[in-house]
């Protein structure tokens, strides 16, 4: 099983940009998949997740969303009106062992670096 983030980059504030996590060796079509990240000093921190439903942080909320392609064992995350708060590295990751907000998945992918500059 492999997860593929792909579309970080480099951003000015208030623009936008659409991660991909592409899965492959496996249909997580029905599973949770989710979205995390990891800024320089900080702990790990969930984003959004999608499965029935989708989930967000507080800190995110209304600026981020998550769907998904089933054809395509795709997940987005399209990101606008970013911040320089959002700079991080962007980890997608499936199946969660405990809560969905909790960072304890079964897979992870290797992560894409998002930087938004001031």
């Amino acid at each position: 099983v492999q997860l593929v983030e792909s579309g970080g980059g480099l951003v000015k504030a208030g623009g936008s940009l659409r991660l991909s996590c592409a899965a492959s060796g496996g249909s997580f079509s029905d599973d949770v998949m989710g979205w995390f990240r990891k800024a320089p000093g900080k702990e790990r921190e969930f984003v959004s997740a999608i499965s029935w439903s989708t989930w967000y942080a507080d800190s995110v909320k209304g600026r981020f969303t998550i769907s998904r392609d089933k054809a395509k064992n795709t997940v987005y995350l399209q990101m606008n009106s970013l911040k320089p708060e959002d700079t991080a590295v962007y980890y997608c990751a499936a199946i969660p062992r405990e809560v969905i907000t909790s960072s304890n998945y079964v897979y992870w992918g290797q992560g894409t670096q998002v930087t938004v500059s001031s």
